[in-house]
């Protein structure tokens, strides 16, 4: 069986390297590896990373800009206001004082700073002050801005390019089969067409989703599928972390062997984009993600997420070294 699974594994590794596409047969075989020969893939997948994209980690910090009342029911959400989770609430605070975390993120040793506010789409007044902030950044601190504001026109889409944001982060979530357990205010191809929109405009994408929702292996290879299509220049996968309150509370956890199948599989699929770790790394991971780094990803989000604490800059920093990886 490990001839076999060692075979495909270098069919896929060398098809990715060569920027072909590998077929939806390989890529179900990929996912029906069994669990002691996923260090297989794993293993093929980092050495891809390498020989692709060297060992730079694409390092990010966010900014949750508007926190809570989203309108939105998507149910692993401590945000959504469907759900009593006892989140404090706000709304954009100072233009200043956005920019001075902008400031800090870059000190920190931030290679990217995303701007995200918890709306279905951006009112009209609070986006063209996140249009301002976004100039103010790109001038006055000079970091790479991402946003993840909600669906957006194309107008909005273009107004954003022309501020300075470089990626739009809007994320499938969950596959179209399992979208509508998940989330019931807004369909899969709203998510589509949000990140069609940004594309037109100019905008760069980052676009994944949650895995562990009670998703099925079938329904994780469907996900990654809908994001190849895609072609976005990141990829952005949280590990879902059951927020009380939310109807996904009790969720039982994802086995960390197909944690890492999943990140794996998304580099064979995906061999120029950046790989991200994102929420959850540090809860479903025994070493906050060290291993990921060396089996496919090379980013990660830092010092925090939209709702919960993360590593420090500094533990991250020393982790990337410790994998023998530049920042």
């Amino acid at each position: 069986m490990l001839e076999g699974i060692q075979n495909l594994v270098d069919k896929c590794y060398m098809m990715a390297y060569n920027r072909q596409r590998i077929p939806y047969a390989d890529l179900r075989m990929l996912f029906e590896i069994p669990q002691e020969y996923v260090h297989v893939l794993a293993e093929a997948a980092g050495r891809l990373t390498i020989d692709v994209q060297g060992r730079s980690v694409d390092v990010e910090q966010l900014n949750n800009i508007k926190k809570n009342a989203c309108s939105e029911d998507c149910s692993f959400c401590g945000q959504s206001a469907f759900f009593d989770t006892g989140m404090e609430t706000y709304n954009l605070p100072p233009s200043e004082q956005i920019l001075s975390d902008a400031q800090k993120a870059k000190k920190q040793g931030a290679s990217s700073y995303c701007l995200v506010a918890a709306w279905r789409e951006p009112p009209v007044r609070e986006f063209e002050r996140v249009c301002d902030i976004v100039r103010e950044i790109r001038k006055r601190v000079g970091i790479s801005v991402e946003c993840s504001l909600g669906f957006l026109t194309i107008r909005q889409a273009r107004a954003l390019q022309e501020a300075g944001v470089k990626r739009y982060n809007h994320n499938l979530e969950v596959a179209p089969s399992k979208f509508p357990e998940i989330c019931t205010t807004h369909t899969f191809q709203d998510r589509i067409d949000t990140l069609n929109t940004a594309r037109e405009a100019g905008l760069e994408l980052c676009t994944g989703g949650i895995i562990g929702l009670g998703e099925s292996s079938e329904q994780r290879m469907e996900l990654s599928w809908e994001i190849t299509k895609l072609s976005p220049e990141e990829v952005t996968i949280n590990i879902l972390v059951p927020i009380p309150g939310t109807p996904l509370e009790l969720q039982t956890p994802l086995p960390k062997y197909e944690i890492a199948r999943m990140f794996a599989i998304m580099r064979l699929l995906l061999p120029d984009s950046v790989i991200k770790i994102s929420g959850g790394r540090e809860r479903a991971t025994d070493d906050s993600g060290e291993s990921l780094l060396l089996g496919g990803a090379n980013g990660i989000i830092t010092n925090g997420y939209l709702t919960m604490p993360g590593n420090s800059s500094e533990s991250d920093r020393i982790m990337i070294q410790r994998a023998g990886l530049e920042a």
